[in-house]
């Protein structure tokens, strides 16, 4: 189907190119979210009409959508999810989750606005692109953890959590008893080298007797 377009589309074009697409796409998509128009002679002359007026909406638009962007690009949210040792989650988290979780930090998106390619499937930090409009797109940070506590700590490490990790005191313990054990070391060296000076000094002794 040939189409107009109303506004810069990723990959089609920019605004008023006439392109080609998939009817799918066109009827499912583009002509029900007011993307397009079909490239009919009556609405190529009704775009040429209309095109300045157009074009103010669309600028309205991106600044508008640029005043939001500046509140919501690299904000945090987090989703408590259950998951095995390995990381993996039972379930996954997708689009619908992600606008959930925005939305009870009051910042409201669409589903259709959230870019995920495929649905996340472990537990970790992920980047998740949001369009706010056809020429603005920030970052949300996604935070994906089994429990509060956890995703903390993931936070201030930047890493996902995977497994029964030790405490800092556990970790603490560990390099102590790790100083104790070369201590430890230290002596027995100075020990055995103690028993060897003897054992020369009695060889020397039997040898003058």
């Amino acid at each position: 189907m040939d189409i107009i377009l109303l506004e810069r589309i990723e990959k089609l074009g920019q605004m008023g190119d006439i392109v080609t697409v998939k009817n799918g796409y066109a009827r499912n998509f583009l002509l029900p979210q007011r993307k397009a128009l079909r490239a009919t002679d009556a609405n190529k002359k009704y775009f040429e009409a209309k095109r300045s007026e157009i074009e103010a909406q669309n600028l309205k638009r991106r600044q508008e959508a640029e005043e939001v962007g500046k509140r919501v690009d690299q904000s945090k949210v987090v989703l408590i999810r259950q998951a095995g040792e390995s990381g993996q989650l039972y379930g996954s988290v997708a689009t619908r989750d992600i606008a959930q979780a925005l939305s009870d930090e009051a910042i409201k998106v669409e589903r259709s606005q959230i870019e995920l390619n495929r649905p996340i499937k472990t537990l970790g930090l992920f980047d998740v692109a949001v369009r706010l409009h056809a020429e603005v797109a920030v970052t949300v940070i996604v935070n994906v953890a089994r429990s509060a506590e956890e995703a903390e700590r993931q936070f201030e490490s930047g890493r996902a959590i995977v497994g029964d990790e030790p405490e800092e005191d556990e970790v603490l313990d560990a390099e102590a008893i790790v100083e104790d054990l070369v201590e430890d070391e230290s002596i027995v060296e100075e020990l055995a080298a103690e028993a060897d000076a003897e054992s020369g000094d009695d060889g020397d002794d039997e040898a003058a007797s």
